[in-house]
């Protein structure tokens, strides 16, 4: 991929429009970013560009867009007028994701292969998941995507440590580790994983898309170049994921190779059978299913966490990793940050973190986990969600909620009468009024079934003010 001296606009800043802005530069391409914030919103992101790279903010000059020779679009920026008018003038329109695969798959498809995982809930647990197995077994990975560092991000680190040109990092690894956004699937054109997950298609990001067949059609779009070579990764306990297939032309030999994982009934893959972990993919000596790990053994908990494990391994073993490096790092793995974390127990109340929580079937999977009763914070910025679907696990498992953010009154409206519901001014307000509601033996969760940033930088920043918050209450 040579674009010496092409002229780039990239559009959108952020962490991917960083990354993505950085490595062009890099490889000898005149790179303007554009953004509709003005400076003082982007000053965290402006420091990291390198001094090469111009900008321009606070719009998006028309100029910019045609007289450019390509068009980088990072993830969630929608498809503005502009975008528009520069594709159907001819000029190519990528994204970030888009950009990072071709530059990795210079020497040819399939280079470096992609493990690409994707769906509503789960994605970043059974990427990291997913990582760590495929390093247990001794390959050299890289990791990245809507993690939270972004591939273009990572290659341009790797150029700069390694000394060495973009198309060269694909040499220094055996696999590429992907957790991909359905923003991101939006703007891919050649991106073939040579293993790609589809975990579940829930509810969400629902004011970007007019439905859940079309939110789940995006999400498909990982699987839309791959061949018979290459493998699917499907939830078969997820109806909305098991009706995608029937469009993938796996049935004529054309599309990937398709397996399964389940909580539910034994499969074509991986699938839990009397409290342990069974595996019937093609990777044993004899081809018959063997038993792969206790249930009870593995490091992360929760109904939904056993469904990225099972999902990971599935990926991992078919990616050529043994049963031991796949059991190994299962039983080490203890799960990441903001994904249903445990904060402090406190007066025999514990505290849970799961700010990564952000759309409603996500706090369904994380009440799903617990016995006890449990006081929920909630609330944020609405992503058109159903709050309605919680009533019923509200009113079985929830003691009271205390809602936070601008969705909070459309939220009460949908639980009254279900639970007690307390309205707070802040997150700070919210973790004393649940306090106040706990006793011992109760946990307080916080899983906000919306977006965070009517308050807060990013989920992350929610969830680190949370966790400061709890740390500061005294006995």
């Amino acid at each position: 991929m040579d674009l010496r001296g092409n002229k780039v606009t990239v559009v959108g800043l952020a962490r991917s429009g960083t990354g993505a802005a950085n490595l062009l530069s890099e490889m000898g391409a005149s790179v303007t970013v554009t953004d509709i914030k003005p400076e003082e919103a982007l000053k965290d992101h402006l420091s990291g560009l390198s001094g090469e790279v111009r900008t321009v903010l606070g719009g998006h000059p028309d100029e910019l867009f045609m007289s450019a020779d390509m068009i980088v679009v990072s993830p969630g920026v929608p498809e503005i007028r502009q975008i528009k008018e520069a594709r159907a003038a001819g000029v190519p329109v990528i994204g970030e994701l888009e950009l990072a695969y071709q530059i990795l798959t210079t020497a040819g498809p399939g280079a470096v292969p992609f493990m690409a995982i994707t769906g509503s809930n789960g994605k970043s647990t059974t990427t990291t998941l997913s990582d760590l197995m495929l390093r247990k077994n001794g390959s050299r990975t890289l990791l990245g995507g809507n993690i939270g560092n972004s591939l273009t991000e990572e290659i341009y680190k790797r150029c700069k440590t390694a000394q060495v040109s973009p198309a060269s990092v694909s040499a220094m690894f055996d696999w590429v580790v992907a957790e991909v956004s359905s923003f991101q699937l939006e703007t891919v054109s050649t991106f073939r994983p040579r293993i790609a997950a589809l975990l579940n298609v829930t509810p969400d990001h629902m004011d970007r898309y007019h439905s859940l067949r079309e939110y789940g059609s995006v999400k498909a779009r990982i699987a839309g170049n791959q061949g018979p070579e290459d493998f699917l990764v499907l939830n078969a306990d997820d109806p909305v994921t098991m009706e995608i297939l029937e469009e993938l032309p796996v049935d004529r030999g054309e599309g990937p190779q398709v397996y399964f994982f389940s909580r539910k009934k034994e499969v074509n893959g991986v699938f839990l059978r009397d409290g342990d972990v069974w595996c019937s993919l093609p990777v044993s000596s004899d081809g018959a299913a063997f038993r792969l790990i206790s249930a009870g053994s593995i490091g992360i908990k929760g109904v939904h966490n056993l469904e990225n494990a099972m999902a990971a391994s599935a990926m991992a073993l078919l990616a050529g990793c043994s049963a031991r490096a796949v059991t190994a790092a299962l039983a080490e793995f203890s799960g990441l940050e903001h994904r249903l974390e445990p904060v402090r127990e406190l007066d025999g109340v514990r505290y849970f973190n799961d700010s990564k929580g952000t759309n409603v079937d996500a706090v369904l999977k994380s009440l799903e986990s617990f016995s006890e009763p449990v006081v929920l914070i909630a609330g944020g910025r609405d992503k058109a969600g159903d709050f309605e679907a919680l009533r019923g696990p509200v009113s079985r498992k929830v003691k009271a909620v205390v809602l936070i953010g601008e969705a909070s009154h459309k939220i009460k409206k949908a639980l009254d009468g279900a639970t007690d519901v307390f309205l707070a001014g802040g997150l700070g307000e919210a973790v004393t009024l649940a306090r106040g509601v706990a006793k011992a033996g109760d946990v307080v969760l916080l899983s906000p079934a919306c977006a965070s940033f009517d308050m807060f930088r990013d989920f992350e920043d929610r969830g680190r003010q949370f966790k400061k918050l709890v740390m500061e209450l005294r006995p």
